[in-house]
């Protein structure tokens, strides 16, 4: 087993980020920064299969272990993902048990699924393909991200699937699926949350959550939950730029009054 599914499964408290920009540098900019784990965002930013095997090489250059949040259930995009040596995938909007399952056997290797074998660059391009049929199926991590109604309503048998290591909440998407948007639906919103989150962890399941900010981490750590996805490149390039931008007028604005 990879020492990272060891931690996802072990419920260390993992803290990563979505990697949204295209580009290696990105990556590697994000590894240096302390990240327990990286996130290709494949399902919602403009990111071509070729790109997705270069930013996962660039996680591998940090020893930062990457994921692929795949666009959508399809088995040959969860396949593609981890050809290219990612170390787990992301389901999106998983709402139902058979969902969950067929995300478990689109990435594991029979006897345990029906992924297919290939020469990608996991399996050193079809030079150590043995060798990652061995062990595969014990180092990959199967993440489903329950964010719809359905999903809220299936979290018990969805969480009994064997095979899923994580479910993960995705706040904005089951906001709006359960009409709780705005000021005013925070409180409906943290109920399906904290419903979802214990569900997981009765049946032995990692729970995660995607958190916008630092802050709201202890919240859901408090109730169970351990793998967080902390906002992405995107969000933080445009933070830091704004902030930086603020203070740089700030600055200017004491006309060197000191």
């Amino acid at each position: 087993m990879s020492e990272f599914r060891q931690k996802c499964i072990g419920k260390t408290n993992l803290v990563g980020s979505f990697a949204a920009i295209p580009h290696p540098v990105a990556v590697e900019v994000m590894a240096l920064a302390g990240l327990d784990f990286l996130c290709i965002d494949w399902e919602h930013a403009q990111i071509s299969r070729d790109t997705i095997e270069t930013m996962v090489r660039a996680a591998d250059v940090h020893r930062v272990p990457a994921i692929v949040r795949v666009p959508g259930h399809a088995p040959e995009a969860i396949q593609a993902a981890l050809d290219s040596g990612a170390q787990g995938v992301l389901v999106p909007r998983v709402s139902t048990a058979a969902q969950a399952a067929m995300a478990v056997r689109a990435s594991r290797y029979p006897p345990l699924g029906e992924r297919g074998v290939g020469p990608g660059r996991a399996a050193g391009y079809g030079y150590r393909i043995p060798e990652y049929l061995a062990a595969a199926n014990d180092r990959i991590v199967v993440a489903v991200q329950v964010e719809t109604s359905e999903g809220l309503a299936n979290i018990e048998a969805i969480a009994a699937i064997d095979g899923v290591d994580v479910i993960f909440v995705g706040p904005g998407d089951l906001s709006v699926s359960i009409d709780a948007v705005g000021p005013k639906g925070v409180d409906k919103l943290n109920e399906a949350i904290t419903r979802i989150i214990r569900a997981t962890v009765a049946h032995g399941r990692t729970s995660g959550i995607f958190c916008a900010s630092s802050q709201t981490i202890s919240q859901w750590a408090a109730i169970g939950a351990s793998f967080f996805m902390l906002a992405s490149d995107t969000m933080f390039l445009g933070a830091g730029t704004a902030a930086n931008c603020t203070a740089a007028r700030a600055e200017l604005g004491r006309g060197g009054r000191d």
